[in-house]
């Protein structure tokens, strides 16, 4: 394992360590080293525009060139027309092997001849090679309709129904749940949905402020809950903690060889993020140490590990996870020399595009992790 510690030149070996520990805490150098970057680390023009591609889905009559042709001529009409609705799949991805989709089903600003708000289904899958977009009127939304559309995707695309389908909205989860259930689908209440927070936000700029209908000023009808951290589950405790540093280079290769190395822990598809930053750059992240890391990461793993906050206010850690959950991770003495720390891991968070990492370890000393999660701080969606 590429090893994680407060030495910037070091890629490789050092394990997990506390500096000056106080309470096991770390203590965390300044960060004045970072690249200057926007809060979400995508600058507008890299918001994954190359990757949202307007096509049609019939690849199998006339020619192939006419295909194309008549491909691109719809490309670019649908490229003009903001109320066109998506249904693409990449040619070159194997349909077999999408197993997993990110969904959201939710009203946009947008009105109709009656006024009514509209509702639109999104689909995609983690690396966007599946995506599906469609209109509803406000007066069909169910389970049934839902459940429907589903299947439609399915058909139209030639993908098999997934074993998985995320979304992020508590308050679809009454109709989410049952469409899938009824499936045979496993509904995954999820905040890990950033292909399809990133592909909303792009839409809203792009495609919703186009509309004919586009209401502006018009806030979202389903928010996102941040509610009140509670006290973490007694299986969820650590036994030491540190905040760490790990360049950017080796924090790809932990990435690249969670199949090999790891049975615990999730990654995010960099490429498509879009995130700019230089291989020697610090993510920052936090280490937990326990001599029960197996069954910790274990329970780690089936959490939807979102997000890690510094809250110098409380004066300890929040962990994110689901949908709406949110723990008090863990807790440190309220001192000037601890909050400087906090506050400095929360800047080097947002050098970095929101871009941190969990790792959970035997020990803090030792070279292996036995779980690891890199996790992205991001807004809500502007829908």
């Amino acid at each position: 394992m590429a090893g994680l510690s407060f030495n910037p030149t070091r890629v490789r070996t050092p394990p997990l360590q506390l500096h000056q520990p106080i309470s096991n805490f770390a203590s965390f150098p300044n960060f004045t080293d970072f690249p200057h970057r926007t809060p979400r680390g995508l600058a507008k023009n890299q918001r994954l525009l190359l990757r949202f591609q307007l096509n049609s889905v019939s690849q199998s009559s006339v020619s192939a060139e006419k295909e194309l042709e008549l491909n691109e001529e719809e490309k670019g009409q649908e490229d003009d027309d903001p109320t066109a609705e998506l249904s693409y799949l990449d040619p070159e991805t194997d349909p077999e092997s999408i197993s997993e989709w990110e969904l959201d089903f939710c009203s946009r600003p947008i009105l109709d001849i009656r006024g009514k708000k509209v509702w639109e289904l999104v689909v995609c899958d983690n690396s966007l090679s599946l995506q599906y977009t469609k209109y509803f009127p406000n007066n069909v939304i169910n389970s049934i309709t839902l459940k429907e559309a589903i299947v439609s995707v399915s058909d139209e695309l030639g993908v098999p129904l997934p074993e998985k389908i995320r979304y992020f909205r508590s308050q679809m989860q009454t109709i989410i749940t049952k469409a899938c259930k009824e499936l045979g689908i496993k509904p995954v209440p999820s905040k890990r949905c950033i292909s399809l927070l990133l592909w909303l936000e792009e839409r809203y700029e792009t495609v919703y402020t186009r509309h004919p209908g586009f209401q502006k000023g018009s806030k979202p009808l389903l928010a996102l809950d941040n509610p009140f951290p509670m006290e973490l589950p007694e299986n969820l405790f650590g036994e030491k903690w540190a905040f760490v540093q790990l360049p950017y280079s080796a924090v790809c290769e932990e990435i690249s060889g969670l199949d090999t190395r790891y049975v615990f822990g999730s990654g995010l598809d960099l490429d498509l993020l879009g995130i700019e930053i230089d291989d020697n750059t610090l993510i920052p992240g936090l280490a937990v140490a326990s001599s029960r890391a197996k069954p910790l990461a274990a329970w780690m793993n089936g959490l939807e590990v979102c997000s890690i906050e510094a809250d110098t206010g409380r004066a300890c850690l929040i962990l994110s996870v689901g949908i709406s959950t949110r723990y008090v991770y863990a807790t440190y003495k309220k001192t000037p020399v601890m909050t400087s720390e906090a506050e400095a891991w929360e800047s080097a968070k947002k050098s970095c595009g929101g871009l941190h990492f969990l790792a959970i370890q035997e020990d803090l000393d030792s070279d292996d992790c036995v779980g690891f999660w890199l996790l992205l701080d991001l807004p809500p969606p502007p829908v």
